[in-house]
């Protein structure tokens, strides 16, 4: 049994990027072999302020994705918020949706608030108000964003990347038993995704 898998960090920039080749894909795969999300855990929780040298770092690397890529980006982030190395939270807000029957849509959303309107998804109250935008139960998406259900629901999608040695986001993975396939390790054109996946699946 085959399984494609996409493994993602909603606060990663190249994943951002790699959005309008994800959708050529999703459109490329029959049903049974919709892109299964794994997060991929980009930075832990912290309550600490990004460094100065962590922000120019970041900063460059969105300037590299919109100069490859052509995503944009809102730099009123850098302004308007207060940045902090610390993706985790977003990694559990998709589980937590996704338990709800919604986590495609909650990590479309995280991707948006960040990128876009220059929301801080490291935020606990900007997650929150994402799952009514989206219109989850807000309380019950609350409470399971903090249990230890969800925590181990996101150990478990970490264990699963690292053992398909994942470690570059966005990657997209066919899993076939314990063959395991890379379509892309790393950001790649929708042109060279495509030919790869139409090999893996032959």
């Amino acid at each position: 049994m085959k399984t494609l898998y996409y493994v993602a960090d909603p606060m990663c920039s190249w994943c951002w990027g790699f959005q309008p080749v994800l959708e050529k894909v999703k459109e490329a795969v029959p049903e049974e072999l919709s892109p299964v999300y794994i997060m991929g855990g980009l930075a832990r929780d912290t309550d600490d302020l990004m460094p100065d040298a962590m922000q120019a770092h970041i900063q460059r690397a969105w300037r590299e994705v919109a100069a490859i890529t052509g995503a944009s980006f809102n730099w009123d982030f850098w302004e308007k918020c207060k940045p902090r190395r610390c993706t985790y939270p977003s990694c559990r807000a998709f589980y937590a949706a996704q338990n709800q029957g919604e986590g495609i849509a909650m990590f479309d959303a995280i991707q948006r608030a960040y990128y876009r309107e220059a929301r801080n998804p490291s935020d606990t109250e900007v997650l929150v108000a994402l799952a009514g935008e989206i219109g989850l139960d807000t309380q019950r998406f609350a409470r399971d964003l903090s249990s230890p259900e969800i925590e181990q629901q996101m150990q478990d999608g970490f264990n699963i990347r690292r053992s398909m040695n994942a470690n570059q986001f966005p990657s997209l993975v066919v899993r076939n038993n314990a063959s395991v396939t890379f379509i892309t390790r790393g950001y790649n054109d929708a042109e060279t995704v495509l030919a790869y996946l139409r090999a893996a699946l032959r």
